[in-house]
């Protein structure tokens, strides 16, 4: 849907003069909305604060903000929004924090960290989830010349997938003899993305090194030297040899293949199946100022989420991330996995419908579970430096994840039509225990110091 100027103009002086008549009503831990019930049965929140600007990275998973402006969710709403790349996550981080951005696309880690002690500090709130996958992890061909001798073939000739790390850990030992250290890349100390190629290479006996306050790298004991490199700066580093490989979001796996400078070997579908991955973040004081505006961003990305998830919609969701202003990357680079494939090796491309999820497996609602693997895993490699009781992850992530006002946006689109009522889970916050990860390892969230300490490597807790 798009607006004229003039009639652009009408709605922000209308939706000021409503902002001037009727006021705001702000609570710390509920969110209020107020709202009224128009003609046509859709029901209108009293937005605060219409003209807001939101941030991303340019990958694949910003998708949800695209689309909410470009097919008019956001407008539906009374919200006018520009969506402005940003150049990496800490630059993201801070300008949400200090208030120059509305909200952003965010790795879902940073959150957590920021109210959990690692990193800098502030009150974030998510109240929805933008993904599920998306990921994969990419080395260099030297790299995977050395291993794919160690990978399992299938009847067809082609390598069995997931591959496991353990098909890496005697290319790193040549390395190492060599006098080579073995270097990755991933994108941010509190990425999913750290925590997934941690979790693959440990899940094979590989140390990818332990952080302590006096080592913010991470790579105390590390076999594996990780580092932080911006998402689409990957394959330029992968390229110039600086790092033999990476774990990142989508396109810069695929654009590894097209540019044919490496080969993605293993998901994040695969590590840990329907894993959340990036969030919609925006401060507690801006939730606790435009509580109405809150709900209705949260009701627009939904609705992106949902249409993102009709088969139909993904080549025109292609050709809109291709523009300059979003991803910016080719469409066929795009498409390879956003219209249910992922190639591996050139050549090799297989069907994967879950690659890329935006709105099945409630993939939007903030699950209290999913904040707390990640608690998990910060406390699992240092960056979380002490013990920690149980009941400490739970009242952590609650502060953080707020599926309240993601459960009122999606009544009002369940009571709008834009929605059916069986698409709101009946949830605790808890997802049931799962397996699906690489390793088969049971987690948990209700018992995150027993998961903690059931990995080989990596901090151990003391039951309490």
């Amino acid at each position: 849907m798009k607006f004229s100027p003039t009639k652009t103009f009408f709605l922000t002086c209308l939706s000021a003069l409503l902002i001037a008549c009727g006021g705001k009503e702000t609570k710390k831990t509920e969110t209020a909305t107020t709202e009224t019930e128009t003609d046509s049965g859709k029901n209108t929140l009293d937005i605060e604060k219409p003209q807001l600007t939101f941030g991303f990275i340019k990958l694949t998973d910003m998708a949800p903000l695209a689309i909410a402006k470009e097919k008019g969710f956001f407008e539906d709403e009374g919200l006018f929004v520009s969506v402005e790349a940003q150049s990496n996550w800490k630059n993201v981080l801070d300008r949400v924090i200090d208030g120059q951005l509305d909200g952003s696309h965010m790795l879902a880690g940073q959150p957590i960290a920021a109210g959990a002690g690692f990193g800098r500090q502030a009150k974030l709130v998510t109240p929805f989830s933008m993904d599920l996958n998306g990921n994969g992890i990419t080395v260099s061909n030297d790299v995977w010349s050395k291993m794919k001798p160690n990978v399992p073939k299938g009847a067809d000739g082609k390598p069995e997938h997931p591959i496991k790390a353990d098909a890496l850990k005697p290319v790193i030992t040549e390395y190492k003899n060599s006098g080579k250290p073995f270097k990755m890349g991933m994108v941010f100390p509190v990425s999913t993305h750290n925590y997934e190629i941690r979790y693959w290479l440990a899940a094979a006996g590989i140390h990818p090194g332990m952080y302590t306050a006096d080592n913010v790298q991470g790579q105390i004991d590390a076999e594996v030297l990780l580092s932080v490199t911006p998402p689409p700066q990957m394959p330029a580093t992968l390229e110039s040899g600086t790092i033999y490989g990476y774990c990142v979001g989508e396109p810069w796996n695929q654009q590894a293949v097209f540019k044919g400078i490496g080969v993605p070997v293993v998901t994040n579908y695969d590590i840990w199946k329907n894993n959340p991955e990036k969030v919609f973040v925006m401060t507690q004081k801006f939730i606790d100022e435009n509580p109405n505006t809150a709900v209705a961003v949260t009701k627009a990305l939904i609705r992106a989420g949902k249409w993102l998830d009709q088969p139909e919609n993904r080549a025109e969701a292609v050709k809109i991330l291709s523009m300059s202003q979003y991803v910016g990357a080719p469409e066929e680079v795009l498409a390879n996995s956003m219209t249910g494939t992922f190639e591996f090796e050139k050549g090799d491309k297989r069907e994967m419908p879950d690659f890329n999820v935006f709105y099945k497996y409630n993939a939007t609602y903030p699950f209290y579970s999913d904040g707390i693997w990640f608690l998990t895993q910060m406390r699992r490699w240092g960056q979380i430096p002490e013990s920690k009781p149980a009941g400490w992850y739970e009242s952590t992530i609650k502060d953080i994840y707020r599926p309240d006002i993601w459960k009122k946006a999606a009544n009002l689109l369940v009571e709008e039509g834009h929605i059916p009522a069986t698409d709101i889970p009946d949830t605790d916050g808890y997802k049931p225990k799962t397996t699906d990860f690489i390793d088969g390892n049971a987690f948990d969230a209700k018992d995150p110091i027993g998961y903690i300490n059931s990995f080989t490597i990596g901090n151990k807790d003391q039951a309490n």
